[in-house]
């Protein structure tokens, strides 16, 4: 249990600004206390009720619904308080002060995410649950927020637990065998253990795939856009937000810093940055937005390095490309891909040696719009997203590694199934790994320090 838990907790659960209306929440032991001082009488559970809201005073502060929700049938588990107010921040600031005073010093704000923290520790949703509240409010294309309302109802939790169960039977049956071992018996035959993991490594191979694919849901692939001046940059994140963003003209130089977007690719976020033409320069401001172009292009999943076919041969030209060529791949770490785009082939004829359209190099026209559906396509590829994947859910970067270790464990066990002599001690011990690494996505497992980092990045009020 966290500290505070038993606290009674009061927070502002809309967005800052003004708004038509507006939500403050009241979570804990002490609802008993601000019922009475706020509203003036008992509320009847689950039932909205119309009524002012009173000051210290008697006085009206406003005027708008009261809903109470009786332990445990709310959403953190506790005696829970809904005012429902006009959506202004002074009203709704009043509201909350209010809401502690009346609690006589026993009530405290809410820290981000702690309403939501409760409903986890008081077991009315799992952590995978909980994470998908944050991805829900925080989805920025309708894919996300359908797998995001996907795991919020539990399709995630459930095959993970469905998982957990098929690793628990079977270490029942490899420490009921190292227990008696007097018995005799011939566990691999008897139980089916090739079978049993088989089973669940085909369990595990969906999930972890379909759980790569939520990820990248969540947090989309981070394209930067890099190249010499005039090559077409700026013309080709417009053409793939489908809006004049970034100043496009013919004097080289125009772009001095990183103009970012974000577009969707079906459903995928894809985090678009225009960067500085790359080139030699003794201007000074020209040279930061270089530096920062470099900056990006270091943290990209994706460089689209851009070429001009209407200066293809031209030797100052080629030279300079071969220049950035060389600079791409010493900056690389192995993370980011590079892949060529010839801009402007409205304007050039297609020349020998110049292949069209491969898994690494793209022939458009950001102009004309010619190549950018291949472009788009080979994007998602690039990231590994799987056109018409269904039930996809979001997962986030420790689900996906928690999934690599139950793959390793998993993977250890089977060997043991298979070796001559196998070593059910180790074996067990695998299972017990395995099964660890599924509890902590669920939160069955899971340290304190964090839940704290997890709940921490939620909106207060949630």
């Amino acid at each position: 249990m966290l500290p505070g838990n038993q606290d009674t907790i009061a927070a502002i659960a809309t967005a800052p600004g003004r708004g038509a209306v507006g939500i403050v929440r009241v979570s804990g032991p002490e609802i008993g206390a601000v019922v009475t001082a706020l509203c003036g009488r008992k509320l009847k559970a689950r039932e909205a009720t119309y009524l002012p809201f009173l000051a210290a005073d008697g006085a009206a502060i406003d005027r708008g619904l009261a809903i109470y929700f009786e332990a445990p049938h709310s959403f953190t588990g506790e005696n829970v308080l809904e005012l429902q107010a006009h959506g202004g921040p002074i009203v709704l600031q009043l509201l909350l002060a209010r809401c502690l005073q009346a609690a006589q010093g026993k009530a405290r704000l809410a820290r981000p995410g702690e309403f939501s923290e409760r409903a986890f520790l008081n077991d009315k949703i799992d952590l995978v649950q909980a994470e998908a509240v944050a991805d829900l409010i925080d989805a920025s294309t309708e894919a996300a927020a359908r797998s995001a309302s996907r795991a919020l109802v539990g399709h995630y939790s459930t095959e993970i637990h469905l998982l957990r169960d098929a690793l628990v039977q079977l270490r029942i049956l490899v420490e009921a065998t190292l227990d008696f071992p007097e018995e005799e018996i011939d566990f691999l035959e008897q139980a089916n253990a090739r079978g049993q993991l088989q089973a669940i490594q085909g369990q595990l191979q969906s999930i972890r795939r379909r759980a790569r694919q939520g990820a990248l849901l969540r947090d989309g692939i981070r394209v930067v856009i890099a190249g010499q001046p005039n090559v077409g940059k700026s013309s080709l994140l417009n053409a793939l937000a489908g809006a004049e963003l970034a100043i496009v003209t013919p004097v080289a130089g125009t772009t001095r810093d990183k103009v970012e977007q974000t577009i969707q690719i079906e459903g995928v976020p894809v985090h678009v940055t225009d960067t500085a033409g790359l080139r030699v320069s003794a201007d000074e401001v020209e040279k930061i937005g270089i530096e920062r172009a470099w900056d990006a292009i270091g943290a990209a999943d994706v460089i689209l390095f851009v070429h001009d076919l209407t200066r293809r041969g031209t030797v100052d030209y080629e030279a300079a490309d071969e220049l950035i060529a060389q600079n791409l791949a010493a900056s690389q770490t192995g993370r980011g891909t590079v892949l060529d785009l010839w801009n402007k082939a409205d304007m050039a004829v297609l020349q020998d040696g110049l292949t069209q359209n491969t898994r690494s190099s793209i022939w458009l026209s950001a102009k004309s719009g010619v190549g950018l559906d291949i472009l788009r396509g080979q994007l998602l590829d690039l990231a590994g997203w799987q056109a018409g994947a269904e039930g996809v859910y979001i997962a986030r970067a420790r689900h996906v590694v928690a999934l690599e270790r139950v793959q390793q464990h998993i993977g250890t066990a089977a060997d043991q199934v298979d070796a001559n002599k196998p070593a059910l001690d180790l074996m067990a011990e695998d299972l017990r790994q395995a099964q660890n690494a599924l509890n902590e996505i669920t939160g069955e497992f899971t340290p304190d320090d964090l839940l704290g980092a997890i709940f921490s990045s939620f909106c207060i009020g949630k």
